[in-house]
């Protein structure tokens, strides 16, 4: 994409909000921005989170709302390569989704890629310390998803509070059909195509070998940040993201699921 550079950094280096603002405009309005850890702050975890929350909150002051959570590094290989031992989260909402075969326009996006993804419909809030059993209880529905992850900073390069204070590279997200969660979702084949032709394989069991695993993650650091899952929350990292570029449609077919699309405009 030909995005703009911006390297203002007329701000106070030890202002939360300030940084939440420069985050919040480089994805408003497509522009790229160096890394925050080596060009302004060195950011904890925990103020990395701060400012992602800070950011969104910029979001709602403009009429959006919160519609659910994505989560990010739900690989087991993922977390041990980034040093975690717990999946990083970020929010959606309102305006970020995308309806099935509906259109994108990529001059909207920075370093736009692709990503399946499973979703979680829930018909109860969940909270906290849940088990598998407790959280499936939650859910109405499941569905296949795609995500198009755009991580705002210059050449894709980022650390770990980075891509959190940038919402996890959160962007737009198209949900499939609902279908009923009352089976085996463990290890459901994954297929997903750009115009036809298949450029990549993977399998739900990539989800921490269980995609209820995560949802049962979400709502323990959702409920750490003094939050609860209310809506559709989303896991993802199945497979790595693909890169896009006009003119395509990806499709995410999940076996036994269902299927949806996306049409990609220049």
């Amino acid at each position: 994409m030909n995005a703009t550079i911006v390297t203002d950094f007329s701000f106070d280096f030890h202002d939360l909000n300030a940084i939440a603002k420069f985050v919040d405009d480089a994805s408003r309005y497509a522009n790229a921005i160096p890394q925050l850890s080596e060009t302004v702050k060195n950011l904890t975890l925990e103020e990395a989170y701060e400012v992602q929350r800070l950011s969104v909150q910029r979001r709602y002051d403009r009429g959006q709302t919160l519609v659910g959570v994505k989560m990010g590094f739900t690989s087991r290989a993922k977390m041990i390569q980034m040093g975690l031992d717990e999946m990083i989260w970020g929010r959606l909402t309102s305006s970020m989704l995308v309806e099935d075969g509906g259109e994108i326009d990529l001059s909207d996006f920075v370093h736009p890629r692709v990503e399946p993804e499973v979703a979680f419909l829930l018909k109860r809030p969940l909270e906290g310390l849940v088990n598998p059993a407790e959280a499936m209880l939650a859910v109405e529905a499941i569905s296949p998803a795609l995500e198009i992850i755009d991580s705002r900073y210059e050449n894709f390069k980022f650390n770990l509070p980075d891509v959190v204070a940038d919402n996890t590279s959160t962007s737009t997200y198209v949900v499939g059909p609902w279908v009923n969660p009352h089976m085996d979702f463990t290890n459901l084949g994954m297929v997903m195509s750009f115009d036809g032709r298949a450029v990549q394989i993977g399998s739900t069991a990539a989800v921490m070998g269980n995609p209820l695993r995560a949802l049962v993650g979400t709502a323990k650091l959702v409920g750490e940040d003094g939050g609860r899952l209310d809506d559709h929350g989303r896991r993802g990292d199945r497979c790595r993201g693909l890169n896009i570029r006009p003119p395509c449609a990806p499709r995410s077919p999940e076996y036994g699921v269902g299927e949806l699309q996306r049409d990609i405009t220049p």
